[in-house]
């Protein structure tokens, strides 16, 4: 039987886990997708969720064991990316126990959410506003369209029922305008004396969806709010959770007396008007959060900097000058600091690591950190010498799970398998306990397109073939027959002992099979293959010439 090697090669799921890597459980929502996953370091499937709704785009685990996922309601107004409407709430079996729309054609939720302590849900929403609104506030009509502005808010949601909320906060940029365009307005002044409010202005285009605020993330030590502001920006904004909804609207009043304005921004002082071109920090970020508590780097900020106007991404740790009460320094005159960060991950080639849209970040309890490659569905780990020790590539597409050697099809913005973020979960997070955790299957499927049968004669016992060619580059094949169906794995390991690569981890039937191994990213050397099938067993050494 002919054997196509192009059709064999490992495209999606498990390409690394190496023993540096920390141990959870990684839940993703493919973005074209109705399914929500949890997988373990194997890539195998511990627990999915069902919803009626593709995300609108952040999930999240909680810490009683239910899922907070968001859901596109396809509002027919606010057509930018990042559309959500919606906010669910499943329990570990899957039903559906909260279904809150926030969808109109005067606000929709976008993006992301955040869960309280005290149970309520901070949303980020657009809000209409008209061209004559625009106009009225002080933007300039260049840069205003017939479809008006969508600045961003932030509502906080009282769960109420099966499908109510009440808002008992909210926040709206509107309230916080400086420009320097109409002298006739209320808010006219100098842009760069208040950098803690926002320029009406600041904007290279009339498009409606002005700031496109991708990120919420509270501080419960601080009672602060982040938020990542993406479009025009490029910075993240920190505003007083302490305050009440009048003195959100205002400059005054809540902990740290400034009612809603900004408390701390960063990322492109060209924004207040006090900096350069050359010294802007952030480009298209997402995912802007506090590292937590207990691990390290705790109340450090952590931001995925897209990198859109170098055209390569970067992960950035910074150190905000905050003092033990929450109060941020500024040099009058100038920017906020810092004006470097501490710590960076970047791939030794910096063009193979560009996710120019969606993506996340998130530092883990042994100091490593997992990134996700929005656009591309890669979500891997590094430790903080930016060792990459752990791999895989979300195998679900539109059409559902693909099989293992298909190539991944391109959809609008990115791969068909994009992922919004990837956030990982510690074997002892509270909400997984006492939970079956027992794993499943990889959620890609295996067929004779990326394992082939190649004798139709029924083998008379288990064996494992040496690999051939060996010595190979860039490509080998590994044979083995099964006299039995059985459930097989098949691992790739260096002479340190750690799984470098899983090519087969699933059922397959009796017979003679074969797999590619096509290793892009493994250094040349000795490496040893590992089947075990049943009770069988067995090792082969194969020959990397690089």
């Amino acid at each position: 039987m002919a054997f196509s090697l192009a059709a064999q090669t490992r495209t999606v799921g498990l390409f690394l886990n190496d023993a540096k890597s920390f141990r959870g459980y990684t839940l993703f929502a493919p973005l074209r997708s109705n399914t929500t996953y949890l997988i373990d370091n194997d890539g195998k499937l511990v627990r999915s969720w069902q919803s009626d709704y593709q995300p609108g785009n952040s999930v999240y685990l909680l810490e009683n064991g239910h899922l907070l996922r968001t859901g596109n309601v396809n509002n027919p107004t606010f057509t930018s990316g990042g559309q959500g409407g919606r906010v669910q709430e499943y329990d570990w079996s899957g039903a559906l126990l909260w279904d809150f729309e926030y969808s109109s054609n005067q606000y929709l939720q976008h993006h992301d959410i955040e869960r309280l302590p005290n149970g309520n849900v901070l949303l980020i929403a657009w809000e209409a506003k008209t061209f004559s609104e625009a106009i009225a506030a002080g933007r300039n009509p260049a840069l205003v369209s017939m479809r008006g502005l969508w600045p961003d808010t932030i509502i906080e949601v009282k769960p109420q029922g099966a499908s109510s909320g009440e808002i008992v906060w909210e926040w709206h940029v509107w309230d916080h305008l400086i420009q320097d365009f109409d002298a006739t307005k209320p808010n006219y002044g100098n842009v760069a004396d208040y950098p803690e409010l926002v320029d009406l202005n600041f904007s290279g285009n009339n498009q409606p969806d002005w700031q496109h605020v991708n990120a919420v993330d509270y501080n419960p030590q601080l009672d602060q709010i982040m938020i990542s502001v993406h479009n025009n920006f490029n910075e993240i904004w920190i505003i007083d959770h302490s305050t009440t909804t009048v003195e959100a609207a205002g400059h005054a009043g809540g902990k740290y007396g400034k009612g809603g304005d900004l408390l701390y921004r960063w990322g492109n002082p060209r924004a207040y008007k006090n900096g350069s071109a050359g010294d802007q920090k952030l480009s298209g970020q997402h995912d802007a959060q506090w590292i937590e508590p207990g691990l390290p780097g705790a109340g450090n900020i952590l931001i995925f900097n897209n990198g859109t106007t170098r055209r390569y991404s970067s992960v950035d740790e910074i150190i905000p000058p905050v003092d033990a009460n929450g109060n941020y320094a500024r040099v009058s005159g100038s920017a906020f600091g810092p004006s470097a960060t501490t710590w960076s991950y970047v791939a030794p080639n910096l063009n193979d690591f560009y996710a120019f849209n969606i993506s996340g970040a998130q530092r883990l309890p042994n100091g490593n950190t997992l990134i996700c490659d929005g656009p591309h569905g890669i979500f891997f780990e590094v430790t903080a010498t930016n060792e990459l020790v752990w791999k895989y590539i979300n195998p679900v597409v539109a059409s559902g799970p693909m099989t293992q050697g298909d190539s991944i099809p391109s959809g609008q913005q990115g791969q068909e398998n994009s992922v919004f973020r990837s956030p990982r979960y510690a074997a002892d997070y509270v909400g997984l306990s006492g939970k079956d955790l027992t794993p499943g299957a990889p959620i890609e499927k295996y067929s004779t397109t990326g394992v082939s049968d190649f004798m139709n004669a029924t083998p008379e016992a288990f064996a494992l073939q040496q690999n051939y060619p060996n010595p190979f580059n860039p490509s080998t094949l590994i044979s083995f027959q099964l006299p039995v169906s059985s459930h097989v794995t098949l691992k790739v390991f260096d002479v340190n002992g750690r799984e470098v690569a899983t090519l087969v981890d699933g059922e397959m039937t009796v017979g003679r099979h074969r797999v590619p191994f096509a290793p892009s990213d493994l250094a040349g050397g000795l490496y040893f293959y590992k089947i075990t099938a049943g009770k069988f067993s067995q090792t082969r050494k194969a020959i990397l010439m690089k």
